[in-house]
């Protein structure tokens, strides 16, 4: 009871400094909670944006580069693969699927992903589930576009509305594809991946607003009209990047090394999930440190009422 007694006396003696370290300690309790609630979400939002894709097929880079710039749309591929390579991987016994994937162009801050039909068939995010349509249809005209849920609600747009296509990245570019204008012909339901943010279009189509242009600029005096590129023959001749799904999974690695040893041209494969993980142990130590960081300044503040305090009564 003494004891007590004494301790009572000693928090009323400095209630301020006691009510100052309680707040200190919950708002570090607060803090830590909050940023391990974030570093789980976002490593289950990664997780959940590409589901049944074996591999990924890129140019010769890092794996986790290849991961961003494919599936995250962060960054840009070092290379292109000849549409020819894909053909010759697409006709390997063990390729169940392959779905080709080109970028490069936006759409005010929004990234243009060229693609196929196949893209809204194979493509699977979080444990299988497939890509829908709240209005809408996939592409069919040469000009049509289907976007994600976050761009239709930032722009306001609906189907059939008109979209103009920017060369680059950039969410002002001056450099536009006026002469070729695109159509909404779909929206995607919200999946909370990158997806929500892409406009998709076909391969041909990211062809045709290019076939007057030469090494990123327009030529002069070559411009061609959105009916005659029609008459072209659009077939690509260069992709960014590959999905590929097998019909077995054993067959996994066999085809990964060949991709990774294929002579015509410099390639990588990876595994989306294996590569993932490389991700998160490459951001681990920073996690840790916040971690720590966090910790030691709870414990910190936890002694600050010591002896050193002038406050302090015995």
């Amino acid at each position: 009871m003494i004891v007590l007694r004494l301790a009572m006396q000693s928090l009323r003696n400095r209630a301020l400094t006691a009510s100052l370290t309680v707040l200190a300690i919950a708002f570090s309790v607060m803090l830590l909670l909050g940023v391990e609630k974030v570093r789980t979400g976002a490593r289950q939002s990664f997780a959940d944006t590409i589901s049944g894709t074996d591999l990924i097929v890129g140019a010769r880079s890092g794996g986790i580069q290849l991961l961003l710039y494919s599936v995250f749309r962060i960054g840009n591929a070092t290379n292109n693969i000849t549409w020819r390579s894909l053909e010759d991987i697409a006709k390997q016994p063990e390729v169940a699927w392959v779905v080709p994937l080109s970028l490069g162009d936006s759409h005010r801050g929004f990234r243009v992903l060229g693609t196929t039909f196949d893209y809204f068939k194979h493509y699977k995010y979080r444990h299988g589930r497939p890509i829908t349509f709240v209005d809408g249809r996939p592409f069919d005209d040469l000009f049509d576009a289907v976007i994600g849920a976050d761009v239709a609600k930032a722009l306001t747009y609906h189907v059939g509305d008109p979209i103009v296509v920017a060369h680059g990245r950039g969410s002002v570019s001056f450099v536009e594809h006026r002469d070729k204008p695109f159509r909404v012909s779909g929206i995607l339901e919200k999946t909370g991946t990158p997806i929500d943010r892409t406009i998709h279009v076909s391969l041909e189509a990211i062809e045709a607003i290019h076939v007057d242009w030469k090494q990123g600029i327009p030529m002069p005096g070559e411009t061609m009209s959105a009916e005659e590129v029609r008459t072209l023959s659009l077939k690509p001749k260069a992709i960014t990047a590959a999905l590929i799904g097998l019909k077995s999974k054993l067959a996994t690695f066999r085809l990964q090394r060949m991709i990774n040893e294929y002579r015509a041209e410099p390639l990588s494969a990876i595994m989306p999930g294996v590569t993932l993980q490389e991700l998160w142990q490459l951001v681990g130590t920073a996690e840790t440190a916040l971690s720590v960081g966090l910790r030691h300044g709870r414990c910190h503040r936890a002694a600050w009422h010591g002896d050193d305090d002038p406050d302090h009564t015995q």
